[in-house]
């Protein structure tokens, strides 16, 4: 990517859209912002090695063209009664504004778009789509006060991310469905106050990339390679195993502390009801992944005869066992880390 000045051009371009939407101090200027988001990442996308990503560009101008589009005329609708007095519901506004950003995040109910998307992408652009391209529209979402519409959107969220990863063997797919359902968590912690929810999509970003990064080195897609790899050396399957349990925040891993903080605050708060629902769909998400450990390490998979030695970079080898060893030992770390402050 970075051999390429077009797709630098097109990445600064991008960071650049987001944080004119984050800094804007009007809703036509964060709408212009998303704009200059989106027709920056469509160029990314394409990709002349990958027949999907002509298809997936276009489902994403689509869909996000649609969003943007409802967004335009819920603005307009806003400054016609604060500045024309005409009669409409303020409530009325916010929930199309809303269901917009909820569908710009690719959030249930709204989700249909993300998973066929992530299908036909690389994975380094699938990875800006789960994590830098959720940072406007979730921005944006924390500007609007509409927490029954929001309580309905996470347990849905949750449950499609749960129940939909069930039954997947891309691995694209399977990080789609988990990002929806750590977007049901993100919309709690926005719920509850905004440094929650930063520091979630911060530690949710690290643990994606963690396992994005492995996936992109060894060109895995699907789950019969992640079952066949690795036959030389077997400490990496086990390490690639135990980032996937700490994306779905089993304890004692790293990503069970933003789970954690999420489950105090929302204590705090006697929202035991949607405490109740993010538990149990975490425990699905958690079942499958430990049904892949499960069948990668238990069962006899056949291994290759012939010795396929992949030529990988030993620096991108270290960057990667730096990065695991904080998210598998990050939690155990941290105690430490505040004792000594």
């Amino acid at each position: 990517m970075f051999n390429n000045s077009s797709k630098i051009l097109f990445m600064t371009m991008m960071i650049i859209g987001t944080l004119i939407t984050v800094t804007a101090n009007s809703w036509l200027g964060a709408w212009m912002g998303l704009e200059i988001n989106l027709l920056s990442f469509i160029p990314l996308m394409s990709d002349s090695n990958n027949l999907k990503s002509t298809e997936a560009s276009l489902k994403y101008f689509l869909t996000q063209a649609l969003a943007s589009t409802v967004l335009l005329f819920s603005v307009i609708l806003l400054m016609l009664k604060n500045n024309m007095n005409y009669e409409i519901n303020n409530s009325f506004i916010s929930m199309i504004t809303l269901s917009t950003l909820l569908l710009k995040s690719g959030t249930a109910p709204f989700h249909f778009w993300f998973p066929n998307l992530m299908d036909g992408l690389t994975w380094m652009n699938a990875l800006l789509l789960m994590t830098w391209q959720k940072i406007a529209p979730l921005m944006l979402i924390s500007y609007l006060n509409m927490k029954n519409i929001l309580l309905i959107s996470v347990i849905l969220s949750v449950m499609v991310g749960a129940i939909g990863g069930l039954n997947q063997t891309s691995l694209r797919k399977l990080m789609a469905y988990s990002s929806i359902n750590h977007l049901g968590w993100m919309l709690s912690a926005l719920m509850l106050n905004e440094s929650t929810w930063l520091i979630y999509f911060l530690f949710y970003s690290f643990l994606s990339f963690t396992l994005i990064f492995m996936f992109n080195m060894f060109k895995l897609f699907h789950l019969n390679q992640l079952f066949i790899s690795f036959t030389q050396s077997k400490i990496f399957k086990f390490i690639l195993f135990m980032n996937f349990l700490s994306l779905g925040g089993l304890p004692p891993f790293l990503g069970f502390l933003p789970k954690w903080i999420v489950i105090q605050q929302l204590t705090f708060c006697n929202q035991y009801f949607q405490l109740l629902i993010l538990l149990l769909s975490t425990l699905i998400t958690l079942f499958f992944y430990l049904r892949m450990c499960y069948s990668a390490f238990m069962l006899n998979y056949y291994e290759n005869n012939w010795n396929m030695n992949l030529q990988i970079n030993n620096f991108l080898m270290n960057v990667y066992m730096i990065f695991s060893f904080i998210s598998i030992f990050g939690l155990l770390f941290i105690p430490m880390f505040f004792m000594m402050l």
